[in-house]
Parts: C-alpha cells; structure tokens; sequence
C-alpha cells in the first residue's frame, strides 16, 4: 500500500524576506526598547537580582576570581608578548562589558592562554619584519608613555599617524599597535557574524578538533616557558616548527641556565601542582579554592625584592608596572590590514570556546542562553577593549569551574572581579616590580594541567571512537609540530575529510531474517538468521551520492555475486555465436555443446535469486548522481529478470525519486517498486512468478 502524502502549501519566500525586512526596518517605541534589552540582557535580569539570596555567592566568587585574575593576568603577558600593565587593562574591560552584553550567568570572560598564545605569535611576528630585537630583556623605554623611544637595542622606530600627528614609535609601542589592531579585527569579525547568523561555522570544530588543537597550543607554551624556568637567553622562535626550533635552542644553551631561575622554578612548581592535587582532592570540604598562585606571587616578590635577587644573581624581573590607565588610542588602520588574515582563526577560537562554554553551564544549571548574543557580547568585548590598550579575550575554563565552585549566581560576580582588577591597576601595580618572570612562568605551565591530562584519555579515547582518536592526534601534532593557526585548519579539513571518507566507504551488508520475526539484519554480524530464498537484501548505511556511486555497485555486485554488465555481455556474446553457427548449418556450437546445452549455460548458476531487495533506511539522501544509479540497476537487473524493490525510503529520497523519474512518468508502477518495510517488500517479492 501506498500512504497519502500531506499537501504542502508553497510558501514565496520573496514575500516572505520582503515582510521580515519591513518588520526588522520598522521602528516603533516598543520594538525600540525590545532591542535595547535583548543587545543589554543586564536591563533585564538586573532588576530581578534576588540580593539577599545571590550578593554572598556573587561577592565572594568575585573576589576569587580577582585574586586568580591579578597573577594569571601578568603570567600570560608573557604568551601575549606583552607588558603586564595591558593584561590587567583587559582583564578589566572584559568583565564589565560582558556584565553588560552577555547571557550566561556563569562564564567568566577575560584573559586566556590559548588567546594570549594566538596573540601573542601575530606580535612577535610582526615586530620581527619591523626590525625590532625579540630579546625580552631589552632596556625599557625611557618615559611613561607607550609612545616612547627604545633605546639602545632598539634603536629601529616607525612613524605613525596618531591623531593627525606624527609621532614615532617604539618596540612596547608597536606590539600594543599590533595586539589593539588584531583585537579590534577579531571583534569585528565576530559582531559580522552575529549580524549574518554565521554561528553554525562552530559546528565545523568538532570536540576532538578543538581538544587537539588545546593541546598542541599547550604544548606550544609549555615549550616557551622553559626559557623562564631555567633562565637562559635564546631568541624567541617564529614560523613553522616553533616547538622543535625552540628546543633545539634549548639544549643548545642549557650550559647558561640561571641556578637561581632554576631553584625558584622549581620550588613554585612543587608548591603549585602539590596545592593544585589537594585542592582537587579536598575541594568538597573547601568552601573556596585556596588562592596559591596569588600566594606564590607575594612571597617570591618578596624574596626576589630583599634578596635583589636580580642584581645579586641577575635574575630576570617583571620591571615596572605603571599604575592608572594610558589614554585611549583608536587602532591603526594600516596594521588590521597587515594582521586582518590572522584575526580570523583568534575570532573563531574566541566565539567557540565561549559559546560552547555558555552552553555547558547554561545546561548544568538549567537556563537558556541565546547563541548569537553571546557572539556580539564576546565581540564588543575586544572592540571596545582595543581602543584602550588591550587584547584578544574569551571564556576559560578553569576560572568559570571555580565560579560556579564558590557560589557565583549572576555576572555581579563579574564586576566584583573587575574591581579587584582596578585596585591593583591604581595602586598596587608597582609592587610586582621584582616578580621573577621565572615565577610567572611556573603559574602558566601549571594552569596547562588540564589540556596536558589529555594524553591520559588517548587509550579510552581510542577505545570509543578510533577516528576521534585520529583527528586528535593530527589536529594536536600539527598545532604543536607546524603552528597553532595551521593545527586548527588542518584539524578542521582533516575532520571533514574523515566524515567525507566515512561516506565514501561505508558499512554495507546482506541482511537475514530474524527467526520468527518480521526484522531483518546482518547476515555476517548475527547468529541464526535466515536467507530468504530467491530474494536478497541489501543495506548501503549513507546517502547515495556522486561521490560513493562506484562503491555502491562494487559492494552490491560483490556481496550478491552477480555483476548485471558482465553476465548481459557474456550472454550476448553466445547468442552471437549461437546464431553464427546457425547460419553455417551447424547443429553443435562453438565450444561443442548442442543447442539444448548451450541454452542451459546461458542462465548461470550463480543467479539466485530473483528479486533484489534494497533496504533504503540508512540512505538519508540522494543526488542526481544517485537516483541515476538506481536507475541503472533497475534496468540492468530487469535485463535478467531480477525485480528490484526498494524499501523503507524516507520522503526525501522518494521525492527525489519521483524527480528523477524513477517510477514512470505516471507513477503507476510505484506500488510494486517501492515498500515501507523489508518484509512488506520479501512477500511482494515471494509471491511473485
């Protein structure tokens, strides 16, 4: 039987575009206000805070997170191969923009290793084609500003238009320019993206994309701070093959390690990680994790300040950190030119990483989040930002599990951080003067635990899914081996590659009646099923498309052992010869059999079967390519008189069908070509002469 098909009404999709750009350019009060509290969710939620209920959890995972932000802040200037003084600025910005535009209650937004990694690969890139030396431990600029000459080492300056005014600029100068440039591009980027509704674009990183391209950026800054930890001076590696050059270099300079680093580093390291493992083990009876980095920053700031650790053994220091904010500058024009390309994969990494946390947590506590405000709300976080002196930000981790650890219920917490934040940035800055960048060092590479850990899951990994596994390693060692923006592209089309592979090549099978049952499966994958006489079954799990046509006829000819070509030639063949020696008057025929045998040899042995039955269920649709080679079969199998029947076809595939003309002009032969179960179409088939 044939099920009636419902009547779509066609839908004019002109009129349809047509009355959604009048409603969206029509301006009335209310549309007004709707728009003001959708683009600022805090207009919304704000006058709904519970005080009594949520200020305590707010409070005090605010000031948490502020205590974590300060030393991780100026930790991760050194990824971003920036002065600390920029990290806190935006560490800063973020939270409070993000207080203002974004939808998650939980995510704490701001400064993050992978993002400053990114960012901070562009500046030392560009800084190298500029001329000036990479050596962290160049003189500083002499003066307060940003604008001020290198001296000495960097002796190279460029003049820049800043405010109709000619003015040059020197190494600190130029990588803010750099960094603010790059900033501003990947926000804009991303507020292009919400406006354009391109957020499925994240769909294309898979978890083991993103979880290998995680690990080999880790590795790619474990690998940079090493030079800290033992206190040696090599040149900062740019290009492809960071990582091996790095350590190269390394091994190469090992003789003039700092045992004064190297003592430190150590001592940080086990201090850390020890901390780290019982604050784990322990943190069920800890209201709020301990705040060891913030510890560690002190007491080595001490000791490094009344050891003059850096004149006495001539250790390397933070330097100078100055206290308020520099006055804001608009991004050059000209540098989002030269650095427009790689703001596109810091883009992308930002928004995912940030959206997919949003919507973890989101689930966890049982919210919604609203996909494409988070895109503008990350974005305007480094818009706006980048006129003041900051760069690239996104959600971490790590910083929103010890949120929703201590409490936090909404982004009040957020500004809370952002206060902490102020407070060093006003008063407290200079006091790190005579933090050891060995110190700094140590907290970034602890922070790596969790990405590290990630070879610990490659054997379970591998044990669920064996492609994951190979998309991981690859999308890891070409973010480690090549570079971080190369990993993340080769991950994503070897990824695609995989599942277009996977398609190509996919499971087929000749199915077996289930005793007793109406079901059908796998005749090599189940015991005691049962063959069906004179009918076979055969099941293509993909879509039938251009791209796996050959392998759906070699599979199906294999695994019935018939191919309808061959045997429609080699009969044709005899019937050539049958006939040739007929006319000669020749009762025997070429290979010296009667005519009664030759008959006989023209129908082979292995044909049978005489309905071919081709379970559709896991064929989720086909392209031209695909309805022809259906087609095809139909008539080849025809020829010899196989009937071929197709079943359990989803609507999709029967209207291409129907398209492709498949079924006749009229459809009238559509009742005995195509069946809505296997079995309906096995009895068909059975009852059949």
């Amino acid at each position: 039987f044939l099920m009636e098909r419902k009547t779509h009404v066609k839908v004019n999709r002109k009129e349809v575009m047509l009355a959604k750009l009048r409603k969206s350019c029509s301006c009335t009060p209310q549309k007004l206000k709707t728009f003001f509290m959708d683009f600022f969710p805090v207009l919304r939620w704000l006058p709904k805070y519970k005080c009594k209920e949520y200020i305590w959890g707010d409070v005090m995972s605010g000031l948490v997170i502020g205590i974590i932000l300060v030393p991780q802040a100026i930790a991760y200037s050194l990824l971003a191969g920036l002065k600390p003084i920029y990290s806190l600025y935006t560490s800063f910005f973020a939270n409070i923009i993000y207080f203002l535009m974004g939808t998650s209650r939980h995510v704490s937004v701001g400064i993050f290793s992978l993002i400053s990694l990114l960012v901070g690969q562009v500046v030392d890139r560009e800084l190298l084609l500029a001329g000036f030396d990479l050596n962290d431990d160049a003189p500083a600029a002499s003066g307060d500003g940003p604008l001020q000459n290198d001296n000495l080492s960097n002796t190279t300056a460029f003049n820049l238009t800043i405010v109709g005014i000619n003015a040059q600029c020197g190494k600190e100068c130029y990588a803010i320019g750099i960094a603010t440039a790059l900033t501003f591009m990947a926000g804009v980027y991303q507020v292009l993206m919400g406006i354009f509704r391109l957020g499925f674009v994240s769909m294309y990183l898979s978890e083991s994309v993103l979880d290998g391209f995680a690990t080999g950026a880790s590795l790619t800054i474990l690998t940079a701070q090493v030079k800290y930890l033992i206190g040696i001076k090599i040149p900062r590696s740019q290009g492809h093959g960071m990582l091996v050059i790095t350590w190269i270099n390394i091994f190469r300079n090992i003789s003039q390690a700092n045992l004064c680093d190297v003592i430190t580093s150590t001592i940080c390291i086990v201090v850390l990680v020890t901390a780290k493992e019982l604050g784990d083990r322990y943190k069920h009876k800890l209201k709020f994790p301990l705040p060891t980095e913030l510890v560690v920053i002190v007491v080595a700031t001490l000791v490094s300040h009344y050891g003059k650790l850096n004149e006495v053994y001539a250790s390397s220091v933070s330097g100078a950190i100055p206290t308020g904010f520099i006055p804001p500058k608009v991004p050059e024009f000209n540098l989002m030119l030269r650095v427009a390309l790689d703001a596109l994969p810091l883009a992308i990494v930002s928004f995912v990483f940030t959206v997919s946390l949003s919507e973890m947590f989101a689930k966890k506590y049982a919210y919604t989040i609203r996909a494409n405000q988070e895109m503008f709300a990350v974005g305007f976080c480094n818009i706006i930002p980048s006129f003041f002196h900051s760069f690239a930000t996104s959600a971490a981790l790590a910083k929103t599990l010890v949120k929703t650890s201590t409490g936090c219920q909404t982004q009040i917490s957020g500004v809370i951080s952002a206060m902490v934040v102020l407070l060093v940035l006003l008063f407290l800055a200079p006091l790190f003067y005579s933090l050891q960048k060995c110190v700094l060092a140590c907290i970034i590479i602890v922070s790596l635990r969790g990405a590290l850990r990630k070879f610990r899951d490659v054997p379970a990994r591998y044990h669920v899914n064996k492609v994951d596994t190979l998309v991981w390693v690859v999308t890891m060692s070409a973010s480690a081996l090549i570079s971080t923006e190369i990993g993340l592209l080769v991950g994503i089309v070897f990824s695609m590659l995989c599942i277009i592979v996977r398609t190509q090549r996919p499971r087929t099978a000749l199915l077996g009646q289930i005793q007793d049952t109406t079901f059908y499966e796998d005749d090599l994958e189940y015991e005691n099923l049962s063959t069906v006489p004179k009918v076979k079954i055969f099941r293509f799990e993909a879509p039938l498309y251009y791209a796996n046509r050959n392998y759906f006829l070699k599979s199906l000819y294999r695994l019935t052992n018939l191919d309808p070509n061959v045997e429609a030639a080699r009969r044709k063949k005899y019937e050539k010869k049958e006939k040739q020696h007929l006319k000669k008057g020749n009762h025997r025929t070429a290979n010296g059999l009667g005519i009664r045998e030759t008959t006989l040899q023209l129908v082979p042995k292995q044909i049978d079967f005489q309905a071919l039955v081709v379970d559709c269920s896991s064929i989720s649709f086909l392209d031209t390519t695909g309805v022809n080679t259906l087609k095809e079969i139909l008539k080849d199998y025809k020829n010899l008189n196989i009937s071929v029947l197709l079943a359990c076809c989803n609507p999709s595939v029967i209207d291409s069908l129907k398209r492709g003309g498949y079924f006749g002009k009229d459809f009238g032969c559509m009742q005995e070509m195509l069946f809505y179960s296997i079995h309906n179409a096995v009895l068909f088939a059975k009852d059949q002469k």
